[in-house]
């Protein structure tokens, strides 16, 4: 069944998003954030196959939650959109998710450590982001999340943490709204940066989970705030 045509402004919102994530380094010519559609939880809105820079709304595609286009399109699909699909199919909560590339976390990924929350902007993190190790899913692969059965695996690695690293890759992080899934993806990518630095010196007093618990109830109570600066760095969108 053909779903609904989603709202405009929400089209409008998850360009900006992916132009946000570019104009802080979170993404480059790769990348990609996806929401879930507004009419319909059974669909997710994504870019066509374009530099998240570029994106605009007349890009967004709408697919079901097997990854396969639900409105008919000439436009090329991102090849990874299973990492999107097979985490909304698996996690009803989640309302937006970004995949990506951010140097800083990499080498966490590469070495199965797990990001921490080193400061309070990072309490999504909780007790630890997840490790999703594509070998035991797939042998040895390009790294990239070709099919449904390697996204389902690594919907699975993500259980119920709000950011999965990926080795060899990248990582992806999800929240309940667009919002606050482009927020979580910068500061992971901060958190990361600072915890390599912290690491240097010493042994690292994270938060724990209580701590990071409260920090994230009150920094992402205003993500508007975050969310209103970045947007107004990016310009026109048209």
């Amino acid at each position: 069944m053909t779903p609904p045509k989603p709202d405009p402004a929400l089209l409008e919102k998850l360009a900006i998003a992916n132009r946000i994530l570019y104009d802080q380094n979170v993404v480059d010519g790769f990348g990609h954030v996806s929401v879930r559609h507004d009419k319909s939880p059974e669909h997710f809105l994504l870019s066509c196959n374009r530099a998240p820079g570029l994106v605009s709304p007349d890009d967004i595609l709408t697919y079901d939650l097997n990854g396969d286009l639900a409105v008919a399109s000439d436009k090329r699909s991102y090849l990874e959109r299973f990492i999107h699909s097979e985490i909304y199919k698996a996690r009803p909560d989640v309302m937006s998710v970004v995949h990506s590339h951010s140097q800083s976390v990499i080498p966490f990924g590469a070495t199965g450590q797990r990001l921490r929350p080193i400061f309070h902007m990072s309490g999504f993190l909780g007790s630890g982001s997840a490790l999703f190790e594509i070998r035991d899913a797939g042998g040895n692969t390009d790294l990239l999340i070709r099919d449904t059965g390697l996204g389902k695996a690594l919907a699975q690695s993500l259980g119920k943490h709000n950011c999965v690293l990926m080795r060899g890759h990248g990582s992806t992080t999800v929240a309940p709204s667009l919002e606050l899934a482009v927020y979580r993806a910068i500061y992971a990518e901060v958190n990361a940066k600072l915890q390599i630095q912290a690491a240097a010196l010493g042994p690292v007093n994270f938060l724990n989970e209580e701590e990071a618990a409260l920090a994230a109830a009150s920094t992402e109570g205003q993500v508007v705030r975050a969310w209103d600066l970045w947007r107004g760095r990016i310009g026109s969108i048209a």
